[in-house]
């Protein structure tokens, strides 16, 4: 199977830099297209006791999510800048919602042979509580995926 499309999956956690590394390393050596993604997924502040009716709170929440946004576009910015100069065809894409569907569903409808993601290595109790977004992706991709261990 040839390796053409790779959807990129990145956050501000400790394995982007490497989960990117590693996509450029294996697009230079396959002629393969980027997809650099990074999911937003809306989430209250768990420190701060939000009343659903208050408007300084719901404005609180949408400084914070505008700032994620931002931070998180800029990042997938400098990814694909440095992906280009390399001379990888790239593209990114910032979706909403659940990370591990978002990761799917972009491979699916971009035709992705292979997803790259990072695992930040929770186990037991913590990856129970928070989820994985690696296992949910190994478990429901359209394609091949390679796991980045942090």
């Amino acid at each position: 199977m040839a390796i053409k499309k790779i959807v990129v999956a990145l956050d501000h956690g400790n394995t982007s830099d490497n989960v990117f590394d590693q996509a450029l390393m294996l697009a230079q050596a396959t002629q393969a297209s980027l997809n650099l993604l990074n999911v937003l997924a809306p989430e209250i502040d768990s420190s701060n006791t939000f009343s659903p009716y208050s408007d300084q709170d719901w404005a609180a929440c949408v400084k914070q999510y505008r700032e994620s946004e931002t931070a998180s576009f800029k990042l997938l910015e400098s990814f694909a800048d440095k992906a280009k100069a390399a001379g990888i065809n790239t593209e990114f894409t910032q979706d909403i919602g659940n990370p591990g569907r978002a990761i799917c569903k972009r491979a699916k409808s971009w035709g992705a042979d292979l997803i790259i993601v990072g695992s930040h290595g929770r186990k037991g109790l913590s990856e129970m509580l928070l989820g994985s977004v690696s296992d949910y992706v190994m478990h429901h991709a359209p394609c091949s995926v390679m796991v980045i261990h942090a």
